[in-house]
């Protein structure tokens, strides 16, 4: 076993500790320097570690998780599931910096979460026909701006949205959940084996976990987290799609809301996001592009590098952090506050100063959702 693989291994065992969450495990990581240097750990280490009580730390030597990460770490081998670590150069870029981020990611099919481009698209279960006709007209008009759809593979406006991208080829992610094995609702199984030749299926959860009512409210921050902007079909005033806006705003993304008949009760959400100013009404694709500053065409493939970017001379004259920061726009494109932050290693306060002196030297532009570009 290689030193990658047994700190993977080691990376799910403290995901199987019970009581250890994955803000303890990003704390454990960091200060033992890798998740297999923490079962290394003794008592005396463990419990000098900020945040770790002298109960996390006997529970962590115990080593309780360990034997359950060996049996799931041959179980997704033998199966073909993809896990993301967070500790992995190519976990998602968008879920890295934030907070309540999964330590570990599982996934099938062919997918690229560090897409250019992120759109999650979520509604109702019990959509109506003007709601998917919406639905569908949306992923139709997505096709120029080559977008990764997210959506939760649910009945009604997600799973209109996964069938939708499979005619249009788009790709498109279906978060879950369920473990990967355990697709809900069954029905959805042919459409997601679909997917998997442009996308597919991903979870938090391990492999045999059941969906039950306090998943999906994390499954939700997922696809917020994933998405550039969240644009909510149709939902009641009660509806879980709520809770993916509440996500969305909290991570500072962008919410789009689309009106709808006066009459229906499956569009009383939207209406009431837009009369609290939590979603800005949605009209057309292009005029949500244009708001978002995104452009037709082929966008720049993605990349995963990270803290190390390049030296570029056209920046010289700046000090060190300023031609770092522009560096990244100019590799990467428009950026989030928070992504920029983690990928250049410099604390939001600091950026944010930084970022406005570059706006008024006319380098750099500000763009919806705390996103920055070059000008």
């Amino acid at each position: 076993m290689h030193d990658k693989e047994e700190d993977s291994i080691y990376t799910l065992a403290l995901v199987f500790t019970p009581g250890v969450g994955s803000v303890m495990i990003r704390q454990l990581i960091s200060y033992c320097g890798g998740a297999t240097n923490v079962f290394k750990a003794d008592y005396k280490k463990l419990i000098k570690i900020p945040g770790i009580g002298d109960k996390a730390a006997r529970i962590i030597l115990q080593k309780q998780g360990v034997e359950l990460a060996q049996k799931e770490w041959i179980r997704c081998q033998k199966e073909g599931v993809r896990l993301y670590f967070y500790t992995d150069s190519d976990y998602p870029r968008r879920l890295k910096p934030l907070y309540d981020s999964p330590m570990v990611l599982y996934s099938q099919g062919k997918m690229e979460l560090n897409a250019h481009r992120t759109v999650g698209i979520v509604g109702t279960r019990q959509v109506t026909d003007y709601g998917k006709t919406i639905t569908e007209s949306i992923i139709r008009d997505l096709v120029p701006y080559h977008p990764l759809v997210v959506s939760g593979l649910a009945y009604g406006v997600d799973i209109t949205a996964h069938r939708a991208c499979l005619k249009h080829q788009i790709p498109t992610v279906g978060v879950m959940a369920s473990g990967v094995d355990v697709i809900y609702p069954a029905v959805h199984r042919r459409t997601a084996q679909d997917m998997q030749q442009n996308g597919g299926i991903l979870t938090e959860n391990p492999i045999g976990t059941k969906p039950d009512s306090k998943r999906f409210p994390a499954r939700n921050r997922i696809i917020a987290g994933l998405s550039d902007v969240t644009i909510v079909v149709e939902s009641t005033r009660k509806g879980g799609s709520l809770i993916t806006v509440e996500y969305a705003q909290n991570y500072h993304r962008e919410v789009y809301a689309v009106p709808g008949p006066l009459t229906s009760p499956q569009s009383e959400g939207c209406h009431q996001l837009i009369k609290d100013n939590k979603a800005a009404v949605f009209t057309t694709v292009d005029e949500m592009a244009e708001a978002l500053g995104w452009k037709r065409g082929k966008q720049p493939e993605p990349t995963t590098q990270t803290n190390t970017p390049e030296p570029n001379h056209i920046f010289e004259g700046f000090t060190q952090e300023e031609g770092q920061v522009l560096s990244l726009l100019k590799r990467q494109g428009d950026m989030q506050l928070d992504e920029l932050s983690w990928q250049s290693g410099i604390h939001l306060g600091k950026l944010a100063t930084l970022l406005l002196n570059l706006e008024f030297q006319g380098m750099v532009r500000s763009l919806p959702g705390k996103k920055y570009a070059l000008v």
